[in-house]
């Protein structure tokens, strides 16, 4: 049976942030609050634990979730490299809405699914998940919904789609925006083809709370052009 939490009235955050942190260390999954929309999280180093997760999503070992952080100190120790002009996109951009694709740690023992050497990590811009993750370390978050539904936005909404597959949900309110994080491609930063004659480039795969323009701003030429419509419309990639 689930527990819901109001964060709202200080005794229930203190009690949910303890229920919270017992079942993430026991391998389950809890719902909690961030600055974009709700996250379902589990202990990004417990495999059992991420398949939990996605199974209670119903989404395959392809979809393998973003992990998040409570700072710039746990990216470095999860992702191979830090380039330069990441570094300028985490100055600029977090805590906030942008989650940055690198090549993973090679050392690191986990497995969030078939993630092809690489890890999605963001450090989200809510007092309540910080807290959380302080304590906990990394975790493996992915938008509270059931696969093919909307994200979402209320600890009510996530609760009615996941049910008691969750142990603890976290109540935070509204999310403000309900706009999920934007996502970039920064692998190329790091891993070159020798035989590539092209620069490197950061790739948007999806457009959210971060804008296009926003990105520019900071990474300049470094950012890919946007598809043309008949780039688009013939799969030009």
């Amino acid at each position: 049976m689930s527990s819901l939490f109001d964060c709202g009235d200080e005794a229930q955050l203190l009690a949910g942030m303890r229920h919270a942190r017992q079942a993430i260390a026991r391998g389950e999954l809890i719902v909690m609050p961030t600055d974009t929309v709700y996250g379902i999280a589990a202990d990004a180093f417990t495999p059992a634990a991420v398949q939990r997760l996605l199974d209670a999503k119903g989404r395959g070992r392809d979809q393998p979730p973003p992990v998040l952080v409570s700072g710039q100190s746990a990216l470095a120790a999860l992702v191979e490299e830090v380039p330069e002009p990441v570094q300028r996109l985490v100055d600029e951009l977090w805590p906030g809405g942008l989650t940055i694709v690198l090549p993973a740690q090679p050392s690191l023992s986990w497995d969030l699914g078939d993630t092809l050497g690489t890890v999605a990590v963001r450090m989200p811009d809510q007092r309540v998940a910080l807290e959380l993750l302080a304590e906990t370390g990394p975790l493996a978050v992915s938008s509270a919904n059931l696969t093919g539904k909307s994200a979402a936005v209320s600890a009510e909404q996530a609760r009615a789609m996941l049910g008691d597959s969750v142990s603890v949900y976290l109540d935070g309110g509204t999310s403000e925006t309900g706009i999920p994080s934007t996502i970039i491609d920064a692998t190329t930063l790091v891993h070159r083809r020798a035989d590539d004659a092209d620069e490197p480039r950061v790739r948007i795969l999806r457009e959210g709370a971060v804008t296009r323009r926003r990105l520019e701003s900071i990474l300049g030429d470094l950012l890919e052009p946007r598809l043309r419509p008949a780039d688009a419309a013939d799969g030009t990639a």
